[in-house]
């Protein structure tokens, strides 16, 4: 495994794989933070040369982090179909790159590939690529998930309606939840996070969406974002969910400072499965994002961006119905500027979707970061090409209870409008039912929540 190049009579020798894998990866502020940057941008050139040339095999044999030391590596190795490993083992991460983009090469091709990568493969791939090698590589697959309706066929655009409240008061909660509605968005979910992560909030939450979402016949799916364990108590207490949430990270260490493990979501799993009000077969969710094993302390001299890939080996083991990043919301201590949101989405999307996962993004920064709204519509664009499952959307593009700032309502109807796509079939179709939509595009009833006074 040769770990040094020569660029313009200066060699540049690594001394590891985590090594080349960090310096290879785009300027990122976490990376720099973790001390794992590279110092400049021919040593970045270095690095990714260095990477473009290591074979899957050296990558799989020489572990970032081993699996006899960490249950994330473990579960992300026992997946790897050793066949069509076998087959590719001496591709190099170029020729893996190059493969990707190949035009005669599709939807079926990649997600049969990608079961014999490993997600440090993935990250790999990613890291030479540009940001249009990521929306026309993502692009090219469609991963469809099924709840209670089905989301990511091709042509579509689903939306998470976030409705949060500072004081979970029900009544903020069901104004913007109805608002929300009126612009189309809550195909993918209704997911609120709540101020009181308490059993009986979450349980209230729960019921309060449910009875909503029955009373009116909306096709799509409620989830209370608490701590998987309190999901879990109030559904055994009877509260109607349709789905479990839990954010993960890409360590085993990172995952249990929030408290979770993989026996734990295997155990969530199979509870939804049994007392969940979905049809599934698809019934959790997961939340991710770049920097959280860093914040953790729990990234074991790993960048960020290969961290973030690792999270979605993880959760592919649990076939989620959805599973999105939220760019931008940690801080300027990992993602500094809009350039670095802007490619840290780009990069996840890709990854999640290499993976076979339905991927969503919470397009989004916080205000002490460098970008302001016009960057994230932006990104929201770049996504929308890219065929980003579903978006996360607040009111006014404004959370009042996290404290940061992600898409509006009006922006996911904008980015269906320009970009020509859909909201997921059934719940199109209810939209037209309602009078929100007339002939696919907006009416002139849209916009106007007294559509849900009785």
């Amino acid at each position: 495994m040769r770990l040094k190049t020569t660029l313009q009579n200066q060699v540049y020798e690594f001394k590891d794989l985590k090594e080349v894998f960090a310096k290879a990866n785009e300027e990122k502020s976490g990376d720099r933070l973790a001390g794992l940057a590279a110092e400049t941008v021919q040593e970045r050139i270095a690095a990714k040369q260095v990477l473009a040339g290591l074979t899957l095999e050296d990558i799989r044999y020489n572990p970032l982090l081993p699996p006899d030391e960490d249950e994330v590596s473990r579960i992300i190795d026992e997946q790897v179909n050793e066949t069509i490993f076998q087959d590719i083992k001496g591709w190099t991460v170029a020729k893996l790159r190059e493969y990707i983009l190949n035009d005669r090469v599709g939807d079926r091709e990649l997600k049969r590939l990608s079961r014999g990568l490993t997600s440090e493969m993935i990250a790999a791939a990613a890291k030479l690529m540009s940001n249009l090698d990521l929306i026309h590589a993502a692009n090219k697959i469609e991963v469809i998930s099924r709840c209670n309706i089905a989301i990511g066929q091709k042509g579509t655009l689903a939306s998470r309606l976030q409705p949060n409240h500072p004081t979970d008061s029900v009544d903020g909660i069901l104004a913007s939840l109805k608002e929300g509605l009126s612009y189309g968005v809550g195909d993918a979910v209704i997911g609120i996070n709540p101020v009181d992560d308490s059993v009986d909030s979450v349980k209230r939450l729960l019921q309060v969406t449910h009875e909503f979402i029955r009373e009116w016949k909306i096709p799509t799916q409620n989830c209370v974002l608490a701590h998987v364990t309190t999901q879990m108590k109030a559904i055994e207490r009877g509260a109607p969910a349709d789905m479990i949430f839990q954010s993960i990270a890409g360590t085993e260490a990172a995952n249990r400072s929030f408290g979770i493990t993989a026996a734990m979501l295997e155990e969530a799993k199979q509870m939804i499965a049994e007392k969940g009000m979905s049809q599934g077969p698809q019934r959790l969710y997961f939340e991710t994002g770049q920097g959280s094993e860093l914040s953790a302390e729990a990234h074991h001299g790993i960048d960020q961006m290969t961290l973030e890939a690792r999270n979605y080996g993880f959760a592919r083991k649990f076939d989620p119905y959805i599973v999105n990043t939220v760019v931008g919301f940690i801080g300027p201590e990992y993602l500094y500027d809009s350039k670095q949101v802007i490619r840290a989405g780009l990069e996840d999307h890709f990854m999640g979707k290499m993976h076979g996962i339905s991927m969503g993004v919470d397009i989004c920064y916080t205000n002490h970061i460098r970008a302001d709204q016009n960057d994230m519509e932006e990104l929201g664009v770049l996504l929308t090409a890219a065929g980003v499952n579903f978006i996360i959307a607040t009111p006014m593009g404004d959370d009042c209870m996290l404290n940061y700032q992600s898409m509006s309502y009006h922006d996911i109807a904008t980015l269906r409008q320009t970009m020509g796509k859909k909201p997921a079939p059934k719940f199109a179709a209810w939209l037209e039912e309602m009078g929100i939509t007339e002939g696919g595009n907006l009416s002139k009833r849209a916009g106007d929540p007294t559509i849900f006074a009785r």
